[in-house]
């Protein structure tokens, strides 16, 4: 039915809506692997709240410096509970995941300490703040070293040169799990697990820091139960549900959250202030969605893949593979391609459908980025969306969905207008 409705009154082709509904069809047994690990998260989630013993009381607000705020400190403990951690800062002050994992950073790390990234280069906007780029502020401009170690040409991890990194004895390892702008596998619980054993075995003072951003709720367990030491993440992703209007969190060993905290605050203040500012009850109910949330932007992503796999494109994961998070490359290779598939995207929106997504230049990023999203939250990813960097080999990420039927038809969009560009034939 939802291809009936696309044809006869959104004006996609119904060359494209044939094409999408058979393959749809093939996909029943991955759709259904998404719903058990949702259901699974979910009872997770509903285990943490009552053993909280979660109250209405708890989503009162407060205001000016939120002493004693009891809802902000249940829902930390609720937070902590799911993500198996010894505590965790959740905060509508954390404005985006990058700003999450700079509080972890700049809160644990020290003039003439060593970072380390064992999986080749991070996310485009953490360069900034390592100072990879350089940018004012930066970890390197306060003395803190940083080096990495590449990915081996099939995308595992280079054992013997991770090994021979650690020998120095770095004060921490940043391990990104999602691929970011690179060409590569997001890595698994599992995966990260295997890694964190080798640096607790070469340097077991290390902290290891994991960006969780994107993986949520994808797997039935997450990296602190892999070993990590600290964990960091953003509201507008996974764990927000689709419906809280911006926030972070930190997880993890409480002396290391306490210390993000402090950078977030002030020294001497940490975690024991922040106002709720009404936002208790939003984010509460957002991480209670986030499992189903989640695993509709799976099914899109599912579809997207095997879609564009068939067409001749290489996308990354496959539509079997194992997905630990919600992002979908897809190798375009050209330019046209790439803007064709972000103005289908933009024009599934249910806002601002109407515009025309071009790149330009975008706030600690190195290319000009395109990004398509017509979303009720500015920014964001857990919503349908798309975004690529403009340079070769023209790599788009799809993302998103707050429901599995806009996550799907996002996908049919995007299809129907490369169709129509003349740029793909069926």
């Amino acid at each position: 039915m939802l291809y009936d409705y696309l044809t006869s009154h959104l004006n996609i082709s119904q060359e494209v809506a044939i094409f999408m509904e058979r393959i749809e069809n093939s996909l029943a047994a991955e759709f259904k692997k998404a719903d058990q690990i949702a259901e699974y998260n979910q009872a997770k989630v509903l285990a943490a709240m009552q053993a909280c013993r979660l109250s209405d009381t708890h989503f009162n607000d407060s205001t000016g410096y939120g002493y004693n705020d009891e809802g902000r400190e249940a829902l930390e403990e609720i937070f902590a509970k799911i993500f198996k951690a010894e505590a965790a800062l959740v905060r509508p002050q954390l404005i985006s995941g990058t700003h999450a994992l700079a509080a972890a950073l700049f809160g644990n790390l020290r003039p003439g300490d060593t970072l380390l990234s064992p999986v080749g280069s991070p996310y485009d906007t953490l360069e900034s703040v390592i100072g990879i780029r350089p940018t004012s502020g930066s970890l390197k401009e306060y003395g803190v070293n940083y080096a990495q170690v590449e990915l081996t040409a099939d995308g595992n991890f280079d054992l013997p040169a991770i090994k021979a990194a650690l020998q120095t004895q770095p004060k921490m390892v940043t391990i990104q799990r999602s691929k970011g702008y690179s060409w590569r596998r997001s890595f698994t619980v599992a995966e990260i697990k295997s890694l964190i054993q080798c640096i607790r075995t070469e340097s077991p003072r290390t902290i290891i820091m994991v960006d969780n951003c994107y993986g949520e709720f994808v797997e039935t367990s997450e990296p602190i139960e892999a070993g990590a030491d600290i964990i960091a993440g953003s509201f507008i992703k996974n764990p927000g549900g689709g419906i809280v209007p911006g926030g972070g969190y930190v997880a993890g060993r409480a002396e290391l959250v306490e210390r993000a905290a402090e950078r977030l605050t002030a020294p001497g203040l940490g975690s024991a202030v922040g106002p709720s500012l009404g936002m208790t009850r939003t984010l509460t109910q957002g991480i209670f969605l986030a499992p189903q949330t989640v695993s509709s932007c799976i099914k899109g992503a599912v579809l997207a893949a095997e879609t564009f796999n068939r067409l001749g494109f290489d996308v990354l994961p496959s539509a079997t593979a194992t997905r630990t998070d919600i992002v979908q490359a897809v190798k375009l290779g050209q330019p046209q391609h790439v803007l064709a598939f972000c103005h289908g995207i933009q024009k599934a929106a249910p806002v601002d459908s109407y515009v025309k997504p071009e790149a330009a230049p975008m706030p600690g990023y190195g290319d000009g980025v395109v990004m398509a999203g017509g979303t009720f939250i500015q920014g964001s990813s857990i919503e349908l969306s798309a975004d690529a960097p403009m340079r070769p080999p023209y790599i788009v990420y799809f993302q998103g969905g707050l429901t599995a039927a806009h996550s799907k038809a996002g996908v049919v969009f995007a299809l129907d207008e490369l169709v129509k560009a003349g740029l793909v034939s069926l």
